[in-house]
């Protein structure tokens, strides 16, 4: 199965994001993903045979119980494979970041100058009280 065809299923991608987090044993990653998406403990681990056989998951038998980690091997392999198209969305990132970041200063300086225009004691009762 391709990586892409792996991770094209959003079931199979919550669980990734779940053990992104750290090792969760398969009860665990069934809990969350029954409640979520209304699948079955058996769906949930043929979701989770899928991601362990395609290499994105591992297991590891502690007692009784089965803990899952992610492999970042195949990520790797995705991220290099999407290297060549980040110049299609990046440039566009970077000003998004700028235009933010725009704001922010603007932002900052509007709250400065009121800051500023409310210390001359114009407009504040409780100063015009005092100076008579």
């Amino acid at each position: 199965m391709h990586a892409f065809d792996v991770l094209g299923d959003p079931v199979r991608r919550r669980i990734l994001e779940l053990l992104a987090d750290g090792e969760m044993s398969s009860g665990a990653v069934s809990e969350v993903i029954r409640e979520e998406f209304g699948i079955s403990q058996p769906g949930v681990s043929q979701h989770l045979k899928v991601l362990r056989e395609n290499g994105f998951a591992t297991v590891r038998p502690e007692g009784t119980r089965r803990l899952y980690a992610v492999n970042s091997d195949p990520l790797r392999d995705i991220d290099a494979w999407l290297a060549r198209f980040r110049h299609f969305w990046t440039p566009h990132l970077d000003a998004l970041a700028t235009e933010l970041a725009r704001g922010k200063r603007e932002r900052r300086l509007r709250e400065r100058e009121r800051e500023s225009d409310g210390d001359s004691g114009g407009d504040d009762p409780v100063q015009q009280r005092s100076n008579p």
